[in-house]
Order: C-alpha cells, then structure tokens, then sequence
C-alpha cells in the first residue's frame, strides 16, 4: 500500500525571482513538500480498536483546546452507532520517502524575494510555503548553488 502525505505546495513566478533582471534565465516552477509511506494494509473491522483510533485522534486534535471535546462527552449509543459505520484500516510502514521542492535551488536573493511574494499571496499554502522556504534560508542549505 502506498499512502501519499501532501504538505503546502504553492506555484512560483519567475517574475518573483531577484536574478530576472539581471540574467532574464527564469522560468516558473512548483514547490512542495510530500511524504510516501509505504507497507502493508490490514482492515480492521474491530469495533474497539476503532473507538481507540477515534479516541487518541480527538485527543491529539483536541489537545490545545480550554476545553477539549471528548469522544466520551457524547452519549454512547451515538458514537457507536458511528463507529460501527466506520471501515478501520491500519497500515504498518516499512519505507517512508520524503521530497521536497522549497526554492533550495535558488540563490538566496531569489530565495528572498520569493518568501516575500508567498508572504503577500492570499492562497492556501502561500503562508505555509513561506515558512518552507524560510527555513531552508536559515539552514543556509542549498542543494544546488547556481
């Protein structure tokens, strides 16, 4: 089974790129980030071990909430009425391969320039995007310095 994790992917114009004026050698592109998990896929058709699944899941989800919901705050019936209408699977990973595409690439003026425009965009994952890319500038890595 392969199971594919999206993070923030966002388009980048070459207009945004600092070296446009001085060389004109840019050309859009696409960052993002992704992981692939990789193993086997078992269904789970256990009641119980759905209701642990729902139960460690709202808490994880719930955890930085003044009140945190609990699957145990609505009545039982309910929730096992839904559970029993919910297919479990579990999937023990034997590979994980994780890819990126944050503008490393690119001199970090381009690298600036384009965490300033991600910061301007009003789009799902610009703002997300930018922290990306960022981040890569404080780790001063570049995969392939031009």
């Amino acid at each position: 089974m392969l199971v594919i994790f999206q993070g923030p992917q966002h388009y980048i114009s070459p207009s945004w790129y600092a070296t446009k004026a001085e060389t004109g050698k840019v050309v859009p592109t696409w960052n993002y980030a992704v992981v692939h998990a990789y193993g086997p896929l078992q269904v789970r058709d256990d009641s119980a071990w759905v209701r642990q699944q729902m139960v460690a899941l709202t808490a994880q989800q719930e955890n930085g909430f003044t009140l945190p919901w609990q699957v145990e705050d609505a009545p039982q019936d309910f929730t096992e009425r839904l559970i029993q209408q919910v297919g479990g699977i579990e999937i023990s990973i034997s590979r994980w391969m994780g890819k990126w595409k944050i503008s490393q690439n690119q001199p970090v003026g381009n690298r600036d320039s384009v965490v300033a425009h991600l910061e301007q965009q009003k789009q799902i994952d610009s703002g997300s995007m930018a922290e990306y890319v960022l981040a890569s500038l404080k780790d001063g890595k570049q995969d392939h310095p031009e």
